[in-house]
C-alpha cells in the first residue's frame, strides 16, 4: 500500500476540515423554526436591567443555579461585584400560597410596597413590616389598581367610577358617583386608549400627584358617540358587541379633568368647558405637587396648548401656545425641571423633532437642538451636571444613537459610535451607561459603556452559536432617489446563492403611516426575512417621506393626502426595483397589516402596472370607516376635505386591480371593522374582480395561537404558490 507524504495528509485534513465547515455554516432554516418557533433558535432573549439604583449600581433580576430561584440583584457597574437586594424565594415564604413577588401588578419605586391581584380582591404587601394583607374584597371588577409613590394608596377604576383605598386603615372612598354606560371616570373612552394615551395605558386615565396626596383623572362622556356594532357568531343565535366608536367626523366624547384631594375626597374640576369640542389629555405633576400641568387640543389638532392648573380651585393659566399648518402632536416627552424653574419639551414645530427649554411662564430660554434630524426620546435629565441625555438619528435617519447637551444649549455631542441602532439606560449621574445595540449584519448585543461611550464589557448577547451553523442571507440597507428628490430608505434580504444573472421575486413589507419608520439599521429577532431568501424570494422593507426620516417636512405632505404621496413613493421604489436585471418584473408583491394593509391595497389597485401581488391584513379601506383622531389629525373632517376621502379611498381605485390578493380581518376587530373589508370585497365582486379572502372569527386587531398558525401558513403558502409556483410543505421543508 502507497503511503501518504505529510504534506498529503495535511491536505486531506485541511479539505476535511473546510468540508465539515461549510456544511456547518449551511443549514436551512425550516418553517416551523421560523413560524411556529419550533426548533433551534438563532438568537435569545437579552436581559433586562430593573432600573439604575443610583450612578454606580443597576438593578437586575437574575437567576441563580439550578435551583431556578429568582432575586433582584444589585450590580456595580463598575466591578460586576452582586450583592442580592431581594431574595424572592425567601419573601415568598412569606406570602400565602399561591401569590409570588414576582407576580405583583404593581409597587413603588423604593421596591417596599406590592399590590396583587386574585380573581376581584386586592392584596398589600410590605416587605419592610413582611405584611400582607386584603384591602379589597368586592365582587366588583377592578380595573388598572394603581399604588400612590408613598405606598400608602391605591386607587381603581370600577365599572366607570373611580375609588381610592386607605391601605394602612383599610377603608375605601367611593371618588365618583356618576358612572353609567357611556360615562367613564379614570378610564378612558376608546378612541382616547386608542389614539391619544396609547394601548399601554390599558385605558386607565388617572395620575398620582408625587406625594400621593392628590389624584388627578379625567371623566368621559360618550352620550353623543355613535355605536358600533360588532358581530360575534358564536353559539346559535350569536351576539351583539356595543362599542361607542367615533368615525371620521362624528362628535367626540365630551372631556372634563377633575383633580381629587386624598384625604377629604373632594374633586376639583379644572376651568374647561365640559361640551367644547376639543381634547384634553397628558398631565404632569409639579414636582412639589402644588401645580401640575395638562394638554388642551383642539378639534382641528393644528394647536396645542399648554395650561397650569391650580388644583385647590381648577383655575388655569395658558402657559405654551404651538400651531402648525399640518397638525401637531400631543408633547408626551415634557420634562419638568426639580425646582420648577422650567421645562424641556421636544417638538418638531420647527420641521424636525428638537428640544426646547422654556419658563413655567411661556418664555423660550434656549433650543436645546436643531438641525435636518429628529431627536426621538429623553433618556435622562441630570439637572446637577447640567445635562440632558437624549436618542436623535443625526447623520442617519435609519439609526438611532444616545446624545447629551446642556441646558443651555451647546453643541450636542454623540456618545454611541458604532452604526446601527442603540438603547440606552443612563445612571443617574451619568458615569455609566447601558447600551442595547445592534444593526443589520449584529444581532442585539448588551454592552456596558462609560460616560465618553467607550465599551467596558459585554454584559449579554443574544446571538446563540447555532446562527453560525445557518447560511443566512446578506441584508443590505440603501436608499432609492424618486423624482421630487427624496432619497427614501430601503432594505433588502438576498438570497444566500444569491446571483444577478437569474431573476427572483421581491416582496415589499411596508406600513406606511405618517410617521411610522420600518427600515432601520437594526437587526430584527424574527427570522421570516431570512426564510423567504433563503426560498429564493428577495424580502423588502421600505419607508415614503412621510414616515418620520425627512422630518415633519417630508410627514406634512401626507396632510389631506393620505393615499397619494406615499403610495406614489412605493410605486416609484417598486418600479426602480422592476428594472432590476435580476428581479422578476411579473412577480412584485407587497404586504403590510393595518395601515400596511391599506397601503398594500392602495399599491396593487393605483399601482397596478407595477405590483402583481398583495397581502393586506386589517385594513382600512375607506377614511370615513376610521376613528376620527386619527383620521382628523392627517385628513381633516370629511366636510372639509371630500376630494382627499375620495381619492383616498381603496374603493375608488378598484377598478384598476388586475393582479390578484388574499384579504385577511378578524370578525371582531374593533379597531380596523371588519365592514373595511367586506366593503371591499363587496366592490371587488361587483367588478367581477379575482381575490381571496379570509376571515378569522373572533379574532380582534391581530389574533394569536391556534388561529395565529393558520394564519402564517395561509401567508407564506400565498407568497410559495404566486411567487415560486410550488406549494408549502411545513413538515419537510
Amino acid at each position: 500500500m502507497k503511503k501518504f507524504s505529510h504534506l498529503g495528509l495535511i491536505i486531506i485534513i485541511i479539505f476535511f476540515i473546510c468540508s465539515s465547515v461549510f456544511q456547518a455554516q449551511n443549514k436551512k432554516l425550516t418553517f416551523q423554526q421560523v413560524f411556529r418557533y419550533n426548533g433551534p433558535r438563532l438568537t435569545s432573549r437579552i436581559f433586562s436591567i430593573d432600573k439604575w439604583l443610583d450612578d454606580k449600581n443597576y438593578l437586575q433580576e437574575k437567576t441563580h443555579g439550578d435551583s431556578k430561584s429568582v432575586s433582584l440583584v444589585k450590580v456595580n457597574a463598575a466591578t460586576g461585584d452582586e450583592e442580592i437586594l431581594i431574595d424572592y424565594q425567601e419573601v415568598n415564604k412569606n406570602l400565602p400560597e399561591g401569590f409570588n413577588i414576582s407576580g405583583n401588578i404593581d409597587k413603588t419605586d423604593d421596591l417596599n410596597t406590592y399590590l396583587f391581584s386574585k380573581g376581584n380582591e386586592l392584596f398589600y404587601y410590605s416587605l419592610k413590616d413582611n405584611q400582607f394583607k386584603r384591602i379589597a374584597d368586592y365582587s366588583k371588577i377592578k380595573m388598572n389598581p394603581t399604588l400612590s409613590p408613598d405606598g400608602k394608596y391605591a386607587a381603581y377604576t370600577s365599572a366607570g367610577d373611580l375609588y381610592v383605598i386607605d391601605i394602612e386603615n383599610n377603608t375605601e372612598k367611593r371618588i365618583t358617583n356618576d358612572a353609567s354606560d357611556v360615562v367613564y371616570n379614570g378610564f378612558a373612552s376608546w378612541v382616547y386608549y386608542e389614539e391619544i394615551l396609547g394601548r399601554r395605558s390599558r385605558y386607565k386615565a388617572f395620575w398620582w400627584s408625587p406625594a400621593g396626596d392628590k389624584l388627578c383623572f379625567l371623566r368621559f362622556d360618550d352620550t353623543n358617540v355613535p355605536l358600533y356594532m360588532l358581530y360575534k357568531a358564536d353559539g346559535v343565535h350569536g351576539e351583539w358587541e356595543k362599542a361607542r366608536y367615533p368615525k371620521s367626523g362624528d362628535p367626540l366624547p365630551y372631556i372634563k379633568f377633575g383633580i381629587v384631594d386624598i384625604g377629604s375626597g373632594n374633586v376639583t374640576w379644572a376651568d374647561f368647558d365640559e361640551k367644547a369640542d376639543h381634547m384634553i389629555a397628558w398631565p404632569f405633576w409639579y414636582n412639589d405637587g402644588s401645580k401640575l400641568i395638562v394638554q388642551w387640543m383642539n378639534r382641528g389638532m393644528d394647536n396645542i396648548k399648554l395650561y397650569e392648573i391650580n388644583p385647590d380651585d381648577g383655575s388655569k393659566k395658558e402657559i405654551y401656545d404651538e400651531k402648525q399648518n399640518s397638525w401637531v402632536e400631543w408633547l408626551e416627552d415634557l420634562y419638568l425641571l426639580k425646582d420648577n424653574s422650567g421645562m424641556i419639551i421636544r417638538s418638531d414645530k420647527n420641521g424636525f423633532e428638537h428640544l426646547y427649554h422654556y419658563s413655567l411662564t411661556g418664555e423660550l430660554i434656549a433650543r436645546l437642538t436643531s438641525g435636518n434630524w429628529n431627536v426621538k426620546k429623553i433618556v435622562l435629565v441630570d439637572e446637577k451636571n447640567d445635562a440632558i441625555y437624549f436618542q436623535g438619528n443625526e447623520g442617519e435617519s435609519t439609526e438611532n444613537h444616545l446624545f447629551k447637551v446642556s441646558l443651555s444649549g451647546d453643541k450636542p455631542v454623540r456618545i454611541t459610535k458604532e452604526n446601527g441602532t442603540h438603547n440606552c439606560n443612563v445612571s443617574a449621574g451619568g458615569s455609566f451607561i447601558i447600551d442595547e445595540f445592534s444593526n443589520i449584519t449584529t444581532p442585539n448585543i448588551l454592552l456596558l459603556l462609560n460616560s465618553e461611550g467607550k465599551r467596558l464589557r459585554v454584559l449579554d448577547d443574544s446571538k446563540t452559536p447555532v446562527m453560525d451553523e445557518y447560511n443566512l442571507g446578506k441584508t443590505e440597507l440603501f436608499r432609492v432617489k424618486v423624482k421630487d428628490g427624496y432619497e427614501l430608505p430601503v432594505q433588502w434580504t438576498l438570497p444566500p446563492d444569491f446571483n444577478e444573472s437569474k431573476k427572483y421575486p421581491i416582496i415589499f413589507s411596508i406600513y406606511g403611516g405618517p410617521s411610522s419608520a420600518s427600515v432601520s439599521n437594526s437587526w430584527s429577532r424574527f427570522l421570516s426575512q431570512f426564510y423567504y431568501a433563503q426560498e429564493g424570494i428577495i424580502f423588502a422593507k421600505m419607508d415614503n417621506r412621510g414616515s418620520g426620516h425627512f422630518g415633519k417636512k417630508g410627514e406634512a405632505e401626507l396632510h389631506r393626502n393620505l393615499g397619494r404621496v406615499e403610495i406614489d413613493d412605493f410605486i416609484e421604489v417598486a418600479k426602480w426595483a422592476e428594472n432590476l436585471p435580476f428581479i422578476d418584473s411579473g412577480k412584485i408583491g407587497i404586504t403590510g397589516g393595518s395601515y400596511g394593509g391599506y397601503a398594500s391595497l392602495m399599491c396593487i389597485t393605483r399601482g397596478a402596472d407595477v405590483f402583481d401581488y398583495a397581502l393586506a391584513e386589517l385594513s382600512v379601506t375607506d377614511w370615513h370607516l376610521y376613528d376620527n383622531v386619527y383620521t382628523e389629525r392627517y385628513m381633516d373632517k370629511p366636510e372639509e376635505n371630500p376630494d382627499g376621502y375620495k381619492s383616498g379611498s381603496v374603493m375608488n381605485h378598484a377598478d384598476k386591480y388586475n393582479g390578484y390578493m388574499l384579504i385577511t380581518h378578524g370578525t371582531m376587530d374593533d379597531n380596523v371593522h371588519p365592514q373595511n373589508s367586506i366593503q371591499l370585497i363587496d366592490k371587488l365582486q361587483d367588478l367581477d374582480k379575482d381575490f381571496e379572502m379570509m376571515f378569522y372569527p373572533n379574532g380582534r386587531h391581530g389574533w394569536g395561537p391556534p388561529k395565529r398558525y393558520h394564519s402564517t401558513r395561509e401567508t407564506v403558502q400565498f407568497w410559495f404558490k404566486h411567487l415560486l409556483s410550488r406549494n408549502l410543505n411545513i413538515n419537510n421543508d
